[in-house]
Formats: C-alpha cells, sequence, structure tokens
C-alpha cells in the first residue's frame, strides 16, 4: 500500500523533510520511494509541492499520513477537516482521561436523572397544597373592590 508522508532529510538539529509517495512499511528516513511531490522546511516554514501530482497519488490510492494531510488543508491542496495528530506517549494519557470525563459525565447524568424524579415526586404532591392557599387568597382579592367602593362613596 502507497502512502504520502514526510521523508526526514538534513543535518541533525535542523530537519527538512520530503514529501514522498512510498510504501507504508518503508522506515521514515529509507532512501526507497517512489515519487517526491513536495518538501518542507519547518524551521523556516517554506513548503513547496507538487499539487497536480499529489491528487493523482491519492486518485490512485494512496493514503495521506495526517500530519501532511493537515499541511495540505492548511494551504488548499486537500479539502476536509484536519486529523488530531498526538504522539503515541500522550495517546495512552488522552484515552485514560476520556474515560474518566464520560464516567464523571455519566454519573452526573445520573445524578441528574435522580434530581429530576425527585422534583417530580415533589411536584405531585405539591398542587394539592397549593390548592388551598389559592381559594383563600381568590376570596380577599375579590372582597377589595368592595371596599374601595364603599370609601369611594
Amino acid at each position: 500500500m502507497l502512502m504520502i508522508r514526510f521523508q526526514r532529510i538534513g543535518r541533525k538539529n535542523d530537519a527538512a523533510f520530503r514529501m514522498a509517495v512510498l510504501e507504508k512499511t518503508a522506515g521514515p528516513k529509507a532512501g526507497k520511494y517512489v515519487d517526491l511531490v513536495g518538501t518542507y522546511n519547518p524551521k523556516t516554514k517554506q513548503i513547496t509541492y507538487k499539487a497536480e501530482r499529489i491528487q493523482e497519488w491519492i486518485a490512485k490510492g494512496a493514503q495521506v499520513s495526517p500530519s501532511l494531510k493537515n499541511l495540505l488543508i492548511k494551504n488548499g491542496v486537500l479539502t476536509g477537516e484536519k486529523t488530531a495528530v498526538i504522539s503515541k506517549k500522550n495517546l495512552e494519557k488522552n484515552v485514560a482521561k476520556k474515560a474518566e470525563e464520560e464516567a464523571a459525565a455519566k454519573a452526573a447524568a445520573e445524578e441528574a436523572a435522580k434530581a429530576e424524579a425527585a422534583k417530580a415526586a415533589e411536584a405531585a404532591e405539591a398542587p394539592v397544597a397549593e390548592e388551598v392557599p389559592a381559594a383563600e387568597e381568590a376570596a380577599p382579592a375579590e372582597e377589595t373592590p368592595k371596599e374601595e367602593e364603599e370609601v369611594a362613596a
């Protein structure tokens, strides 16, 4: 399977990358490639690419690495959403953190459901208690206008 990805070139502590089409199993520093479609220097942010060749290889079935895909989307060669590129080290931490967040969200949802059930039970009992004061309040409201009429006369 072919893949379009970065191939490291350059000196120690001064990396530069080729955008190469190569076998997926080939290492990142392997010299064997099928086609060179561009270069990228992260220090100077200089990028050169052959957009037509990249599109041709993708049409032929070559996959694009996540880092290169993000760069090509940023420069308008590809369309779509960027991919979150996570190192293997941080991947385990993120998985554990995500599991904790899901558990906390689930617990919060259960507590909210219990609170709603308690409110519904209180609401079912509350209308009976509220009806009696409402009837008492309605009677004085009718008497108030009569008192005002007597005062006005």
